[in-house]
């Protein structure tokens, strides 16, 4: 069965004249054609729901097939915790309502329209990470923030750690094209909430929930909601606004830096698997035709034509140089979604702290090539690196490059970086 209407498959040219591809490289290389959205979404899981993983993956076949086998796998979590509830199990409930609504986010991926489908996928997921924040061995609390007449969702997790009174440091996390927010905080062992450091995730403009409530990505969206969002947390008494970070992933590298330059409160901006090229002219016209075609979607455009327009303003061409924070941004060499040179385009605009942590050989997403496996995990690194940026540590800026050893070699940014083709392997 179809999961969008031909009608929005085909908005685009490409999508049309490479479905057949599309298939058959799904039915070659798996569910995880695109990036490595199993290893991202299984890693806020933990190990407990490989098993769930695997069948999707081996169910899958076809594009039409993703949103039906992520959708049956989180039915039966939702089951399951459904039934450990009724018993008083509740360690465990919380556990499956976690992966089922993580597993009903992966099911809203490829539905590219409010369809029937995808609007009882919303339901079941926030449903289930409702209870899951019933359960949770932390605070967990839900925001509706008002934006543009309409409200913004999200969850603040307070660390496990938490004692009445205090205040705590918290990061607000920006997620990519592809992550639903829930995605963003781990069920056990977070990077933030292990170190004691809140974490404020949500869907903004344009991204999952907001895109079912016809928020739109706009050139200037992330700018007004990340004020929105700011104005509610400095409302939460038992943070600390005078240290707040920014995480970005993917997209969300554009996005959460533009809200990181939006308040001088902002202490540090950290963001992973960078998308700063104009247009997004890698991902949209040389990958896989869903990105540009999902992107259509996030920004409420029908029209190709105009769409293209419109991207174009869509770019961090002049944000670097807004940016008054120390800024870490981690990359792969050969990321295949965005040109590696416009991440130095970026950086040589700050003048403040910074550093670029790129890995050896490495994609969009890492985990693909020795330098990731090896070396340093992004996550632990940001964690670690927001921290000190909150504890006052000094910072130089630096070019730190991790070989296939996974050793790190590290030089001073100094005035104007460009990426040198060729980079030897330092050992």
């Amino acid at each position: 069965m179809p999961v969008m209407s031909n009608k929005v498959e085909n908005r685009i040219k490409r999508f049309q004249e490479q479905r057949w591809i599309l298939d058959n490289i799904i039915r070659t290389v798996g569910v995880t054609w695109d990036q490595g959205d199993i290893d991202f979404a299984l890693f806020p899981c933990g190990i407990g729901a490989l098993g769930d993983f695997i069948r999707v993956e081996q169910n899958v076949k076809k594009y039409n097939d993703i949103a039906r086998e992520y959708g049956a796998a989180a039915v039966h979590r939702q089951t399951q915790a459904e039934k450990l509830e009724k018993l008083e199990h509740t360690v465990a409930a919380r556990e499956n309502y976690f992966i089922a609504a993580i597993l009903y986010g992966q099911a809203q991926w490829p539905i590219f329209e409010p369809t029937k489908q995808n609007l009882e996928y919303e339901k079941r997921k926030n449903y289930c990470y409702a209870k899951y924040a019933d359960y949770a061995d932390h605070v967990v609390r839900k925001a509706e923030i008002p934006y543009e007449g309409k409200s913004i969702p999200g969850w603040l997790h307070l660390p496990p750690n938490y004692q009445l009174g205090d205040r705590v440091p918290y990061v607000i996390t920006v997620g990519g094209m592809d992550s639903t927010k829930e995605i963003s905080v781990a069920l056990y062992g977070d990077q933030f909430l292990s170190r004691g450091i809140a974490v404020f995730m949500f869907d903004g403009p344009g991204q999952f929930s907001s895109a079912l409530r016809e928020i739109f990505v706009t050139e200037t969206g992330f700018y007004e909601a990340g004020k929105a969002v700011l104005v509610w947390l400095r409302q939460q008494n038992e943070l600390d606004h005078d240290r707040i970070a920014v995480r970005g992933v993917s997209m969300g590298s554009i996005w959460g830096t533009q809200i990181a330059v939006s308040d001088p409160a902002i202490k540090a901006c950290a963001v992973a698997y960078p998308s700063y090229e104009r247009g997004e002219k890698t991902a949209f016209n040389m990958y896989s035709p869903s990105f540009k075609l999902r992107f259509m979607y996030m920004s409420g455009y029908t029209d190709e034509e105009k769409f293209d327009k419109f991207i174009q303003d869509i770019n961090a061409e002049g944000l670097g140089a807004k940016v008054k924070c120390p800024y870490l941004v981690i990359a792969g060499e050969d990321d295949d979604f965005a040109a590696i040179e416009s991440v130095f385009d970026v950086l040589n605009e700050i003048t403040t702290p910074k550093e670029l942590l790129l890995y050896k050989g490495e994609g969009h997403t890492l985990h693909s090539r020795p330098s990731s496996a090896l070396g340093p995990s992004e996550w632990a690194y940001i964690a670690d690196w927001i921290a000190d940026r909150f504890q006052g540590k000094p910072i130089e800026s630096t070019f730190s490059v991790v070989n296939s050893q996974g050793l790190i070699h590290r030089e001073t940014w100094g005035e104007h970086r460009f990426y040198d083709y060729g980079l030897p392997d330092i050992p």
